[in-house]
């Protein structure tokens, strides 16, 4: 008995493609992408991801093992789209340190930083908080099930072998990072007329009591009071991001 193994290499050529789109994305998404999940994790994740997709999209590449280049060409197509939908979702998560960068300065706690572990560097300590606790929400609320929605969704978006166009991923990245500044001041707003109606009112202390330090009172003050609007806000805060977090999966998986 023989057995033909000639569609071997066209398979492994299509499992390798399609774990650049997979593993690409993994690695820059928020949560799981970061490097203090083990790789081992992380390895596990996107070939799992992999294995569930290519059944699905085998017949999609075409692909000519004669010679190298077509298959390098199409391995950097993936890689690109992998990596178009992963920062997408990166960017859409420096939202909330962007908010907490703007909350941080009108608390007076612009000072206070720390290791974000979502970007493995030092980011104010309310944004720390705030992308935590959206990463969080984001996984307690099954929202990430539309990131592999995204990824299956992939293929109707960007075909393989298609080059996409570099004007609708301009676009598409510019459409992001602005959502993501519109969000982040739009969150922190309460924040804004809290310090704004506090400084005034502090001013106004100032040219009444000259002999006042009042720099010495209003810091403390600014602390606590804006630590206490914090508390009530932050279920509205973070309900309106994950609003806009599922506006944006929809934009990158639009059948789901």
């Amino acid at each position: 008995m023989r057995f033909d193994l000639s569609f071997l290499p066209a398979l492994g050529a299509a499992f390798m493609l399609v774990f650049a789109r997979i593993g690409t994305m993994i690695m820059l998404l928020p949560g799981l992408g970061e490097s203090s999940v083990p790789t081992q994790l992380r390895l596990t994740a996107a070939l799992l991801v992999t294995l569930v997709l290519l059944p699905l999209h085998r017949g999609a590449y075409q692909i000519d093992l004669t010679s190298f280049g077509p298959a390098f060409t199409m391995l950097a197509e993936e890689l690109l789209v992998g990596a178009l939908l992963g920062f997408s979702v990166r960017l859409a998560i420096a939202g909330l340190q962007v908010a907490g960068s703007i909350i941080a300065q009108q608390l007076g706690l612009g000072f206070v930083t720390a290791v974000d572990p979502t970007q493995d560097q030092q980011g104010v300590i309310v944004g720390n908080f705030l992308t935590l606790l959206g990463v969080t929400l984001i996984f307690s609320t099954d929202l990430h099930y539309l990131v592999i929605a995204a990824l299956d969704d992939s293929y109707t978006l960007f075909r393989p072998g298609e080059l996409p166009l570099s004007g609708d991923m301009a676009a598409h990245i510019t459409h992001t990072i602005a959502g993501m500044f519109r969000i982040a001041v739009q969150i922190s707003a309460p924040f804004l007329v809290f310090g704004l109606v506090f400084n005034v009112a502090l001013g106004l202390l100032s040219r009444m009591m000259p002999q006042m330090q009042v720099f010495f009172v209003g810091l403390p003050m600014t602390i606590l009071g804006g630590l206490l609007l914090l508390l009530v806000v932050v279920g509205a805060m973070m309900a309106t991001y994950l609003g806009y977090i599922d506006d944006i999966l929809h934009d990158i998986a639009p059948h789901a």
